[in-house]
């Protein structure tokens, strides 16, 4: 009889998932709560002295899990909420709040970000995990993850936590990139097809300042390393900035000669950076200009793909996140990210950065609005009606 019960349960979620389905023809309501928020269903309960022995083992050095763990739920929190590197301010990845699964009504379906992990061992008998959009609202994300015991969810936990993570952020770029799509700056655009040849939907709220060649040595010395880069040619720059209201956002797109995969390792990006911004950006005191803190917390590099992870999209680039500070002038600074890629139809390497200032506020969630705008950028070629394609 148990069984059966079961067996109904579970084939009437079916059909309740299935009606709210893009497809379904349902209209769904709005999602609720703010960009990187994530609402996490799940029990808090004490983990047992086995699974915390496993997670001191699997525990390395510089991970996520620097704060006490304790209990299933701060498994989670460790990771979901953990601080975002190369911030001026600890601020996490997402801010979070946490009911059990009977609590989980329709007033909090329609939240935009949902971490679902059901725990039993009356139900599962392996853990699966499996990722929906748009399932009691739109724009939403849901990610449920099913186990049959403590152990079996913090072992997955341990192996994936951080690609859930990343999931639910790519998640809230992809929004953000939708957002810009339908309203941008012509201007700007112009400026970058023309001198780039590439494309960004810039914001309409942004205005172009500068679209110009930086005629360059052969040998350049970097102010900010001490230290000489090879470079030929010039260098394509376009400047774009947000400065209304109390933060100011400003976008640089620049691109240069590709000579060799050198030019993709992280430290020779980071003195691209000190070099072209140094020379184009400076606050008021005579002599100063843009660098990059080195010390406190040094720049960080990995590879990402599109938004939209099509293998065929040809989209990788190398992302570069740290802070960047005024030298040698004021006492300013703030957080950057950067995306470069290679321009293979003409040679070149094209970085988009976005820097934000706001002196004493959180920047965690226009600095990822921002961002958002890097993952637009295309090369004149990728366009749909480009005959290069």
């Amino acid at each position: 009889m148990k069984k059966t019960y079961i067996y109904i349960v579970c084939a009437l979620a079916v059909v309740l998932l299935t009606g709210c389905g893009k497809n379904s023809g349902r209209t769904l309501t709005s999602a609720t709560g703010s960009i990187y928020e994530c609402l996490v269903v799940m029990p808090d309960r004490p983990l047992s002295q086995e699974v915390l022995t496993n997670i001191h083992l699997a525990i390395a050095e510089g991970s996520a899990y620097e704060e006490a763990v304790a209990t299933t739920y701060d498994l989670v929190k460790a990771v979901m909420a953990a601080d975002m590197p190369c911030m001026p301010q600890m601020e996490p990845y997402f801010t979070l709040s946490q009911v059990p699964t009977a609590a989980f009504d329709d007033y909090l379906k329609p939240t935009r970000n949902i971490l679902f992990v059901d725990i039993d061992p009356n139900k599962y008998t392996q853990t699966k995990a499996k990722v929906s959009t748009n399932v009691w609202s739109k724009p939403q994300a849901v990610y449920r993850i099913q186990a049959p015991s403590d152990e079996d969810f913090a072992a997955y936990w341990l192996a994936h936590g951080e690609e859930v993570r990343d999931w639910f952020v790519r998640q809230e770029l992809k929004r953000q990139t939708s957002f810009y799509r339908g309203s941008t700056n012509s201007k700007a655009r112009a400026a970058l097809q023309k001198t780039i040849g590439c494309d960004m939907w810039v914001p309409e709220d942004y205005m172009l300042i500068m679209d110009t060649l930086l005629t360059e040595q052969s040998l350049m010395e970097v102010r900010s390393l001490g230290r000489t880069i090879q470079l030929d040619g010039q260098v394509r720059l376009v400047w774009c900035c947000n400065n209304k209201g109390p933060m100011r956002r400003d976008l640089v797109i620049y691109a240069y000669d590709y000579t060799s995969e050198q030019m993709f390792t992280l430290d020779y990006l980071n003195a691209m950076r000190d070099h072209v911004l140094g020379q184009i950006i400076s606050a008021s005191v005579e002599g100063s200009y843009m660098g990059t803190e080195y010390k406190v917390f040094p720049p960080q590099g990995r590879v990402v793909p599109s938004l939209e992870n099509k293998p065929d999209e040809g989209f990788y680039a190398t992302e570069v996140r740290g802070l960047w500070k005024i030298k040698n002038g004021e006492a300013m600074g703030g957080p950057y990210v950067s995306l470069s890629r290679l321009d293979q139809a003409n040679g070149r390497v094209v970085t988009a950065e976005t820097f934000v200032f706001a002196a004493g506020q959180k920047k965690r969630n226009a600095l990822r609005q921002s961002e958002a705008i890097l993952y637009t950028l295309k090369m004149t070629y990728e366009q749909p009606n480009s005959p290069a394609k």
